[in-house]
């Protein structure tokens, strides 16, 4: 390569490295690790990629992401374009550049797996993170009923409930499940064909399919898999089109035998939107409930993880951040390695101290956060109304004056702003959240009981 190639390749070195940061080992493994330079012209790099399936991928996701980082290199690019080259094999970067972690073998194996079949699959599915696997799962009481659901699904043809319907916050294992039973079933029953997808996907696939006039073609790939696994099915509600064709796809499924795998942030009574014909159906199976993390499953998860990394991690350290990071375990993984990327670029040991240092902003979030869905529960059952009344169109006033509570109590005791609360509470408009902050204002002022119940509401909090 000319001096302009060797240019652009040292360039895409740099890039490489920042993206494998941003997006993770497996990511980059799977998607940019197998692609090249092609050149560059007119303000625009031309990347090659070995399948369309990849270069689609890439163009989708990371293409913004891609062109910032170059621009950051070379401010004359402008754009960012990826061409399909079978021709040849990339030799992306060298395996020096960039340094492998000690899992890199078993995450290529995966990724290059999970890509195969996925184009097997016509493209319906999104590929499989190889890093979401049962032997990976960290069990503990909060997830143990779950888990012990989604093995059995993985593991057995014909199991006693369809559909399995899995049901939690963010970052609590969900997804991790998800991809743990299809993982499964494609490694030990390859001819079975499991299609993996997010409601989202399934949502634009189908208008896709009206639009293009292939809503047969689109009926035939949905109805013909062994294995059918939606991930956030909230995201369906209020879509009337899409929760109809879904609704029928399910019906058909399950009466083939053939088996449903969902997800959602909420139980099937409480999903927001959604027809109770649909809600009744994705009930009618086993629901289980991954609920928040204990102390000992997050110190666990901890020490599995820097085990997983090849990190010596103090006791100290972890129990502190098992102490300190009680959200989510995304938040909680993604602090451990900040942690071990700072120790790793600084030459620092890790330390409880020098941890307190790299996650100052994260703690301080930590110390003081309370979450709108929190408020909202809490309120609902000191009024003893559902939760759904938080985001229903019911005006009765045993149902609205607790709601104005709970937007109120968002406001005082959250950061999120007056649109972020409207729409936690079934897509208000900001709006009405000024309107039920002035309500209860009022109502505190002139009526004793009802501020000694707001002002209960908020020490339980701990606002």
């Amino acid at each position: 390569m000319n001096a302009d190639g060797s240019h652009l390749e040292g360039q895409w070195t740099r890039v490489c490295t920042r993206m494998r940061g941003e997006i993770g080992e497996a990511a980059f493994r799977s998607w940019l690790k197998p692609m090249a330079v092609h050149g560059a012209e007119s303000g625009m790099v031309r990347l090659a990629a070995p399948t369309r399936f990849m270069r689609d991928w890439v163009l989708d996701h990371y293409a913004d992401r891609l062109r910032a980082f170059w621009g950051d290199e070379n401010p004359e690019i402008r754009t960012i374009d990826v061409v399909v080259q079978q021709s040849r094999t990339p030799s992306v970067l060298k395996e020096s550049s960039v340094p492998e972690s000690p899992a890199a073998g078993r995450a290529e194996a995966g990724a290059a797996r999970a890509l195969n079949q996925m184009q097997a699959d016509d493209g319906i599915s999104v590929p499989l993170d190889p890093r979401f696997t049962f032997d990976r799962f960290v069990i503990g009481k909060p997830n143990e009923f779950a888990y012990a659901a989604a093995q059995r699904v993985a593991e057995t043809k014909n199991v006693a409930f369809n559909p399995l319907f899995l049901y939690g916050g963010v970052g609590l294992g969900k997804t991790h499940l998800m991809h743990a039973i299809a993982a499964h079933i494609r490694d030990n029953d390859p001819n079975r064909r499991v299609v993996y997808l997010s409601a989202e996907k399934f949502m634009y696939r189908f208008i896709r399919a009206l639009r293009e006039q292939r809503a047969v073609d689109f009926k035939e790939h949905f109805r013909s898999v062994d294995v059918l696994m939606i991930d956030d099915v909230q995201f369906i509600g209020g879509k009337e089109s899409t929760q109809e064709e879904f609704f029928h796809t399910f019906n058909a499924l399950v009466d083939q035998g053939r088996q449903i795998v969902v997800s959602a942030d909420k139980s099937p009574s409480d999903l927001e939107g959604m027809e109770e014909r649909l809600k009744s159906r994705l009930g009618c199976g086993l629901v289980a409930d991954i609920h928040a993390t204990t102390y000992e499953l997050r110190l666990g998860i901890l020490e599995s993880k820097a085990e997983h990394l090849g990190i010596q991690v103090p006791q100290k350290v972890s129990e502190f951040l098992a102490h300190k990071i009680t959200s989510n375990v995304r938040e909680l993984e993604g602090a451990l390695n900040r942690v071990i990327a700072h120790s790793q670029l600084v030459g620092r040991d890790i330390s409880v101290e020098s941890t307190q240092e790299v996650l100052h902003d994260l703690l301080r979030a930590n110390n003081r956060r309370i979450t709108i869905e929190e408020i909202q529960k809490k309120v609902a059952e000191h009024f003893n109304i559902k939760m759904a009344d938080m985001h229903s169109a019911r005006r009765a006033r045993a149902v609205a004056r607790p709601r104005q509570v709970a937007m109120y109590l968002s406001k005082q005791l959250t950061s999120r702003s007056l649109p972020e609360i409207g729409r936690k509470f079934g897509g208000r408009d900001h709006t009405t959240v000024m309107h039920a902050v002035r309500k209860v204002d009022e109502l505190c002022d002139g009526d004793a009981g009802f501020a000694e119940d707001v002002e209960l509401l908020r020490r339980m909090l701990g606002g």
